[in-house]
Formats: C-alpha cells, sequence, structure tokens
C-alpha cells in the first residue's frame, strides 16, 4: 500500500490568511489554495511495510476524526521514528485541532526524515510563518526547489507566493522577485499580479504597479482588483476622470459593493464633483447601512456641501455608538460653528480635548466658539495651550488680544496685538487694519 501525503493546500486557512493575506481589495484566492479542502489519500497496490495504523489514521483524518487518528500516528513514530508520513501527518492534524508548536515540532521531524518532501518543506515553512518565526522563509524556499507529489506548477506557484508574502515587509525586491516566479509557472492566474502591483505601489513605482494590473486586465478583463488598482494610480495623479470612469465600470459589474461605491465618492470628491460624490456613499449606505467609515465620510462632504443640518445629524449618530471618539466630537464642534451654534460647538471642542488633551487643533477651534460666546478668559487659556502645542500663528495672536481688550487688561491686549502685526506681514488685512486702530485707542493707556 502506497500513502500519498496530505495535499499542503489543505493547511488550514489561518495559515494562509497569515502569510498570504487578502492580496488586494476584493481579489479571492484560486480555490486548490484557500486551503478549505482536503486532498484525498490514494492507495495504488498493497504494501505490507507501510504499518496498519498509519493506514487507519489517514482514513481517520479524511474522516476530521482526529482524536481517533492521533494515538494510531503516535503509536508509528514511536515504532519507527523516522517515518516521515506520520510525522506529516501529526503535524496536520496538531495544526487543525489548534496546537501550533507541536504542528512545527512534527513537521520538522517529517523534514528531517527525509528532507526532500515538497508538502513538508512548504507546510512546516507555513507554520513557522505563522508563529513569526524567521525561519520560515528557509524552508519555503526550499520547496520552492522541490516537486510536489501532483499538480506540480499549481503547487509550486503557491509556495512562491507564500514565500512572496512573506517577504513583503523586509524585503520588497525578493518578494517581488518570488511573484514573478510564481507567475511563470501558471501563466494563466492573476493572483501574482495582484500581489505584485500593489508591493509596486508602496514604493512609488506607479508605472509598474499600473503593468501588473494591466497583466490583470489582459487574462480577466473584468477584473474588479485591477480595475480598482489602476483608478486608486490614477486619482495619485490627480488623472481624476480616468480613475472615475474605471470605478464607474467596477460599479456596474459589481453594484452590490459597497467600498467600490465609496471608492468611486472619494475619487469624485477629490475631483470637486461634491454632489455626485455625496450620491455615491449614500448608495454605500444603503448597502452597508453602518459602516462608520463611510458615515464618516459623508459627513464631512455635507460640510463641504453646506448641508451641516445633514452633517450633525450623521455626527451625532455616530458619536450614540463610539462617544469617547475625540475627532468626531470635533468635527461636530466645526459643523455646529458652520451654522453659528457656538454654545454646542464650545462643548463639543471641550470634549474632544478633555478625551485628548494633546490635540492641539481643537484648542483653538474652542478658543475661536469661546471667544464668540464672549467667554474671553476660556478663550485666552484655550488659545495658550494652543501654542504650547503647535507654536503661536499670527490669527493666535490676535484672537488672544481681542480677549484681552474686551477683559480691559490693555497691557497683555497691546502686546499681542503688536505680536501679531509684527508676524502677519499683510496676510490679514482686515484684521491688521483693527489691529492697529485699536493700538491707537488703547496703548496710550498702558503708557
Amino acid at each position: 500500500m502506497v500513502m500519498g501525503l496530505r495535499d499542503p493546500m489543505a493547511t488550514n486557512k489561518a495559515i494562509l490568511a497569515t502569510i498570504l493575506g487578502s492580496v488586494v481589495c476584493c481579489g479571492t484566492m484560486p480555490a486548490q489554495q484557500t486551503g478549505t479542502t482536503i486532498r484525498h489519500h490514494t492507495v495504488a497496490v498493497p504494501d505490507n511495510s507501510v504499518p496498519p495504523e498509519l493506514a487507519r489514521a489517514e482514513a481517520a483524518i479524511e474522516a476530521r476524526d482526529y482524536s481517533s487518528a492521533e494515538p494510531l500516528l503516535k503509536r508509528v513514530v514511536d515504532q519507527d521514528p523516522k517515518n516521515y508520513q506520520a510525522w506529516f501527518d501529526l503535524g496536520f492534524l496538531y495544526n487543525v485541532t489548534g496546537r501550533t508548536q507541536d504542528s512545527i515540532a512534527a513537521y520538522r521531524k517529517s523534514v528531517e526524515a527525509k528532507p526532500t518532501v515538497f508538502e513538508s518543506n512548504l507546510n512546516l515553512g507555513l507554520m513557522l510563518a505563522k508563529a513569526d518565526q524567521p525561519e520560515a522563509q528557509n524552508y519555503l524556499r526550499a520547496a520552492t526547489r522541490l516537486k510536489p507529489i501532483d499538480n506540480a506548477a499549481q503547487n509550486q506557484e503557491f509556495a512562491w507566493m507564500a514565500l512572496g508574502r512573506l517577504l513583503e515587509n523586509n524585503d520588497p525586491q525578493q518578494a517581488l522577485s518570488a511573484y514573478r516566479s510564481a507567475a511563470v509557472l501558471v501563466p494563466g492566474d492573476v493572483q501574482p499580479h495582484l500581489a505584485s502591483a500593489p508591493l509596486y505601489e508602496k514604493q512609488n513605482q506607479f508605472a509598474e504597479a499600473e503593468h501588473e494590473f494591466r497583466q490583470v486586465l489582459a487574462i480577466d478583463a473584468k477584473s474588479t482588483p485591477a480595475l480598482i488598482g489602476i483608478a486608486r494610480i490614477y486619482a495619485r495623479g490627480n488623472r481624476f476622470l480616468e480613475a472615475s470612469d474605471l470605478l464607474r465600470q467596477a460599479v456596474n459589474q459589481e453594484p452590490q459593493s459597497a467600498p467600490i461605491h465609496a471608492a468611486l465618492a472619494r475619487v469624485l470628491a477629490a475631483d470637486g464633483k461634491t454632489d455626485a460624490a455625496v450620491s455615491e456613499l449614500q448608495e454605500a449606505l444603503k448597502i452597508e447601512p453602518n459602516d462608520p467609515q463611510v458615515q464618516t465620510d459623508l459627513a464631512q462632504l455635507y460640510v463641504t456641501a453646506g448641508r451641516f443640518a445633514d452633517a450633525q445629524n450623521l455626527y451625532k449618530l455616530l458619536l450614540a455608538s463610539n462617544p469617547n471618539n475625540s475627532e468626531l466630537h470635533h468635527a461636530l464642534g466645526l459643523a455646529y460653528m458652520k451654522t453659528r451654534n457656538f454654545q454646542p460647538a464650545q462643548q463639543e471642542f471641550l470634549t474632544a480635548i478633555k478625551l485628548k488633551p494633546e490635540f492641539g487643533p481643537a484648542y483653538g477651534d474652542l478658543a475661536s466658539a469661546a471667544n464668540e460666546n464672549k467667554n474671553y478668559d476660556l478663550a485666552i487659556k484655550a488659545l495658550d495651550a494652543r501654542a504650547k502645542l503647535m507654536g503661536e500663528i499670527p490669527i493666535g495672536y490676535f484672537l488672544r488680544a481681542t480677549a484681552y481688550d474686551h477683559l480691559r487688561a490693555y497691557k497683555e491686549a497691546v502686546a499681542n496685538y503688536h505680536s501679531f502685526l509684527n508676524s502677519a506681514k499683510g496676510q490679514y488685512p482686515d484684521q491688521e487694519w483693527q489691529a492697529r486702530h485699536r493700538l491707537i485707542a488703547i496703548e496710550p493707556k498702558v503708557k
């Protein structure tokens, strides 16, 4: 009896998610690479040299009866510590039952017993990568040089893809080389190109990234990930019309995809087409009503479009489920400022600062709201805090000067008016005119 090794694609989904990740938004790995199926062992001819316990254990594994398989496999390796098939099956069994370190140890034994087996090296590399062990790449590289039991091209491609994912952060050039090797093995597979393109983007090699996405479209003209990827590159180059055309094509292909509607909205917004962007985000929310990022983007666009009441309502809705988000409180405060509701604006800024004491911009906005509310002491405190965190700016001197002026603290007002005029240099003509005239009125009192 000749027993086949368990297919490496049967390694559980958690490992592959660690190494391969989601190749791109909306992209999926081919079925044989998802780790969701197990290749059945094949029995060719009787072979009395194969322990009967191993045959029974593998049958139990196929039936997912791991509790029965484990003692049988342990009995085999106790009797024959060099039985690489039994160690391999134990590595698989330990992995699917959540024992990562035991799985690594078993796969090591399998590789030590027979170093030339592709499947053992690949699965050991995947498990080591799952455990964040740097030696993982040694075994993945070894796998790329070995011949799989079957489906040679697809399985070797998988090994190169796993190696590429492992190397992306520390050695992107080697990762790209791995993806190129994968692409050669299975020319009709889009995954190596979908993995390479974002990596080129991260290195600001946009022409190369676009080329990889174009390779995908040559294989699959309707590839949504490729359309989105090229649109993203065009948007970075301010080619908004071309980017939006590609994203509209993607939307037409997947009208129920909220992320694609949202991506199109962001391109339209960047192109100044606010109303169209609002419509796309509203479509996204019909599909995913509780997406906080889309809700936040839509609220910001409502502000841009002058729909301040809509923005305020949406920010309130977001805060109902996330009351400790300082940025949301700050954004709601700004929306209140747009409608001259200074008292609630002041309260939102105070809440934002309480939640995030180093929130420099919120202090500046608090000063503006407090000034409008004639709370000049609070305005001065807010301006001082902002200056401490972010440095002084001309308009900060001016607001502080007017606050002191209203409090009849003329000495401090005069000093800040002068600091404002010295730093403004014609940038604020109306405020500069006001500052000069107030100095004419109050500076004699100080002297």
